[in-house]
């Protein structure tokens, strides 16, 4: 198991609170800065703030694409995803149209997927599936077509739905993506040990609020995951 410290390359710091303040977001990004942490995931409306925040150092500013249900039509996540890039987005987090792949409607999530992946590019996309709604099945048809859309990763939970990151998911993902693609774990990882089973599990990327209890060792305040 790695030292704790070691994390911090792979943890998107995260803040996703709908009440997160300006100031929030300034810590946030200070404290990537200060522990070298691979991004700092916020909301469209707090980009352009991260983005001039990280400016010059490794952490990336990440945005989120029609967070937390999905839902949307894809040219709105289109035109969000552009909206972010615009703003200094670095990487974007979309969510997969949950219910689209829960009725079988792969052609549209396909689709979905790919259109974000063609206006971010080159920049990551990674393709947030929520597997807490899922079933085995649906887990590896979603990983399987956003591998096909082009995704770079995917990644288990919005930290808003049911359940959130398991080992068990992460290896599944894993298994389905092959060692091409990165998983990202996502929600409900609030300690060291947490982070190093996911990574254990095949996981590349971590994402969490208790980012600096996670790499300090330190107690875990309450955030987004």
């Amino acid at each position: 198991m790695p030292d704790p410290i070691d994390l911090a390359p792979l943890i998107d710091h995260t803040l996703l609170r709908p009440e997160a303040t300006t100031a929030d977001v300034e810590r946030a990004c200070e404290e990537a800065r200060r522990y070298g942490f691979a991004g700092v995931c916020v909301t469209p409306a707090n980009v352009a703030l991260a983005a001039r925040l990280l400016a010059g150092c490794s952490a990336r500013p990440i945005a989120v694409v029609d967070f937390p249900l999905g839902t949307g039509p894809t040219t709105a996540k289109v035109g969000e995803a552009r909206g972010a890039i615009s703003a200094g987005a670095q990487e974007l987090d979309m969510v997969v149209n949950l219910d689209a792949l829960r009725r079988g409607d792969y052609a549209l999530v396909l689709r979905d997927i790919e259109a974000v992946v063609e206006v971010a590019r080159p920049r990551p996309v990674k393709v947030i599936l929520e597997t807490g709604a899922l079933t085995r099945e649906e887990k590896v048809i979603g990983a399987a077509l956003a591998k096909a859309a082009g995704a770079a990763f995917v990644k288990t939970s919005t930290g808003f739905g049911p359940g959130g990151a398991t080992a068990e998911d992460v290896a599944l993902l894993r298994q389905v993506v092959g060692p091409e693609m990165g998983v990202k774990a996502s929600g409900g990882i609030r300690t060291a040990a947490d982070a190093c089973k996911m990574v254990e599990a095949g996981a590349t990327r971590i994402g969490a609020s208790a980012s600096v209890a996670i790499i300090s060792g330190g107690p875990a305040t309450r955030g987004t995951y």
